[in-house]
């Protein structure tokens, strides 16, 4: 699983613009599957992503497409674990244990 971690690059009030365009792309990796938890971050970070398993190579390249980063207004910095202890609600998320 991943942690990607989004910082803006640029100032709030140009990401601003671009925040339509985040939310759809959110919304798309959210019904792919891909992003299992989302939400905003405190201090440098400004957002915060939870994400499946997946292929790193593929994981870089959907946060590339992400118009933030596509519009060079944030960057993303990934923390690829492996979850050994769920929450009996969310083992299902869990491939390592659900295997």
């Amino acid at each position: 699983m991943y942690i990607a971690l989004l910082t803006y690059t640029a100032p709030e009030t140009e990401v601003d613009y671009a925040l339509p365009d985040h939310s759809d792309w959110l919304r798309k990796q959210f019904t792919k599957g891909v992003f299992l938890v989302s939400g905003k971050g405190n201090g440098a970070t400004d957002h915060v992503i939870l994400t499946r398993s997946v292929l790193r190579g593929k994981l870089d390249a959907v946060l590339a497409s992400d118009p933030f980063v596509i519009r060079r207004l944030a960057r993303y910095e990934v923390i690829e674990f492996t979850a050994t202890r769920t929450a009996q609600e969310l083992l299902a998320i869990n491939e390592a244990l659900a295997s």
